[in-house]
């Protein structure tokens, strides 16, 4: 199974071409619920821009009636609508075939992702319960993080409506990814829409685990270099929170990662054949309820788990290091559910 990833060249983000003829089927009605946020104004310009999208809802408590309008002038297919504040979110997801998260709080400088979680929780439990409400079928794409807990929460409100189907519930890890292919096309010269490093686990600190023995192409380091990869793909994101000195956290670099994710679902939805992204997922690959591992995607979310493939030593040490956390940030998020108001 892990050579099936590598054989599959990732998905690359283009410019729609105007002239691009497209099938019946490339007309997917997409949501993004937090499209006014950092995030979420830069993934709404990336989805406009794809010609797999033919609606395209945004939703946010403020500022979307502008974003919708601003979006809505560019010269692509893709209409845009927007929603805004509570009373709209049910209008925003009616007959939504994929539904996109960036909302949340972002990241300041000294937060660790757990510290955003009461106020993030809520938030896509709230999201999740208008998800199951209205658009139950629809593939769903968490970005909004601490991801390790807010997946098991949308799982859980699903649950409660009775709608639960855990082959079409993603947590967003493709900036992992995304990350550790740049990093690894700079170290070794490279270029970076060639390399592909799978990243299994989770979506923060010690959880994030990139496989480097599994990239293609095959590439290799020395312990000491290996080691210090590692860390500073596990570390990016507060690197870049680090580096916006209080104006925030990754913005552009995780729009681009979601609409990496999203236009993958979109093209497996499609009928394309081997989609493989990543993501974090309910999983029976470990211990853990939920991990990431790659995924082949098709017409119904997850056709195929394929698993953690061969791991070397050290990677063997980082998954049995990540465990732990894991299922506590799994716990605190079914528990958050289990005593919801």
């Amino acid at each position: 199974s892990d050579n099936m990833f590598s054989r599959i060249a990732r998905p690359t983000l283009c410019i729609a071409n105007r002239s691009l003829t497209t099938s019946s089927q490339n007309n997917a009605k997409v949501a993004v619920l937090g499209a006014s946020g950092g995030i979420g104004q830069p993934l709404s310009l990336l989805l406009k821009n794809s010609p797999l999208v033919g609606e395209l809802s945004l939703f946010d408590i403020a500022h979307t009636p502008g974003v919708a309008a601003d979006l809505s002038h560019i010269e692509t297919r893709a209409h845009v609508t927007g929603y805004m504040g509570p009373d709209q979110l049910n209008a925003a997801l009616k007959g939504c075939d994929v539904v996109v998260i960036p909302a949340g709080v972002p990241r300041k400088p000294g937060m660790t992702r757990d510290d955003l979680f009461n106020t993030n929780a809520t938030i896509v439990a709230t999201l999740a319960d208008a998800v199951a409400r209205n658009c139950p079928e629809a593939m769903i794409c968490i970005i909004a993080n601490p991801v390790n807990s807010t997946i098991p929460i949308t799982s859980e409100v699903m649950k409660k409506y009775g709608v639960y189907n855990p082959n079409r519930v993603f947590g967003v890890t493709t900036l992992d990814i995304v990350r550790a292919n740049a990093f690894v096309a700079e170290l070794k010269g490279l270029d970076p829409a060639r390399v592909n490093v799978p990243v299994i686990g989770g979506h923060a600190g010690k959880t994030i685990i990139p496989l480097i023995s599994q990239a293609t192409p095959k590439v290799e380091f020395p312990a000491d270099q290996l080691s210090a990869l590692t860390a500073r793909i596990q570390d990016a994101g507060t690197e870049v929170v680090k580096a916006k000195a209080g104006a925030g956290s990754a913005t552009l670099s995780m729009a681009y990662a979601g609409a990496r994710f999203t236009f993958s679902v979109l093209d497996a939805m499609n009928g394309k054949e081997g989609v493989v992204e990543c993501a974090y997922v309910r999983s029976e690959e470990t211990e853990c309820k939920y991990f990431s591992t790659p995924l082949l995607l098709g017409k119904h979310g997850i056709e195929k788990n394929l698993g953690l493939g061969k791991l070397s030593a050290f990677e063997e040490n980082l998954v049995a290091d990540a465990i732990g956390e894991l299922k506590g940030s799994i716990k605190k998020g079914e528990d958050f559910v289990a005593n919801m108001k």
